[in-house]
């Protein structure tokens, strides 16, 4: 995919107002990674407040995912997870626009021997990640230290698509738009390492329900047909915000073995499990307002109740 270019129509009074916040965002961005962490947790706590139908989405998965805490352990666990969705956008414009030098002192990589190995062996990988509120700095971090590829969805707006994508291509090789499939395909048989984040719910059409957590979830059998036909290693990856505001701890995990395996159903149960555990150890960190089991196995009920 070419690189995104800047187009005159993006001075248009209409995007000004982005332009605006994207300014204002710039600005703070300049500030210590600890005063932008305080003002994301701010953010965070704005958020829990205003944005009522992502918190009883984010609500809906914890009592679904985790039964056996408390409604009270759940509680404080759903606004640690809005205050790190509110440290997001700042780690966002840490990872796009901090100097390259300034931004690999807030993280640690554990296991990048894996990908070279595979590069010895002009192997490609797919990078198996999750969608956590942590991802801009775990893509942009590791993508300093290893050339990988990003997969991503295109934003409506075109400006802020234009701008995200420059700040992302500016630590990764490149972009692939999550539909192209023939340029996933392409960039893992020639060797090359891609990001790829399959926890998420797009429908029954190319997944199989397999449990997350216990409950049914429409799980994308993508990630094992791209293994087979890329000949790729499927490595797992997570990255964690520390608690101590030092920065991140990047891990990238052994290749899964023996994948695909004997079947698409008996993937997408791996998948899932790997999701489970990789979740288990910093739950605050997911992204719970995604909704996950949106799709239902055919008779079963809807799990999320229309926002009013």
């Amino acid at each position: 995919m070419e690189r995104p270019r800047f187009r005159a129509y993006f001075l248009h009074p209409r995007f000004w107002a982005l332009w605006l916040g994207l300014g204002l965002l710039w600005l703070l961005a300049q500030l210590p990674y600890a005063a932008l962490v305080l003002l994301g947790r701010g953010l965070g706590g704005l958020m829990y407040h205003l944005a009522a139908e992502r918190r009883a989405i984010a609500a809906r998965n914890l009592q679904l995912c985790l039964p056996e805490l408390s409604a009270a352990a759940r509680e404080r666990l759903l606004r640690e997870n809005f205050a790190s969705m509110g440290i997001t956008f700042f780690e966002m414009a840490i990872s796009w626009w901090w100097p390259a030098k300034r931004l690999c002192t807030l993280g640690s990589i554990e296991g990048l021997e894996h990908l070279k190995q595979a590069q010895t062996d002009g192997q490609g990988v797919i990078l198996m990640a999750l969608h956590f509120t942590t991802l801009e700095m775990g893509g942009g971090l590791l993508g300093m230290q290893h050339g990988m590829y990003g997969m991503y969805r295109a934003h409506k707006n075109l400006l802020f698509d234009y701008v995200q994508r420059r700040g992302r291509e500016q630590r990764l090789v490149g972009t692939v738009e999550r539909d192209d499939v023939r340029g996933m395909l392409k960039i893992l048989r020639a060797g090359g390492a891609i990001w790829y984040a399959p926890d998420q719910d797009y429908g029954a059409k190319q997944s199989l329900f397999a449990p997350l957590f216990g409950v049914s979830a429409a799980t994308v059998t993508a990630t094992s047909k791209f293994a087979r036909l890329g000949k790729a290693r499927v490595v797992p990856f997570t990255q964690q915000r520390l608690a101590d505001g030092s920065g991140y701890r990047l891990v990238i995990h052994p290749p899964l073995a023996d994948f695909p395996g004997e079947s698409p159903q008996a993937d997408c149960l791996r998948i899932n499990q790997w999701v489970e555990t990789a979740i288990r150890q910093c739950p605050e960190q997911y992204l719970w307002a995604h909704r996950r089991f949106k799709t239902r196995p055919p008779g079963e009920p809807k799990l999320y109740r229309k926002h009013r």
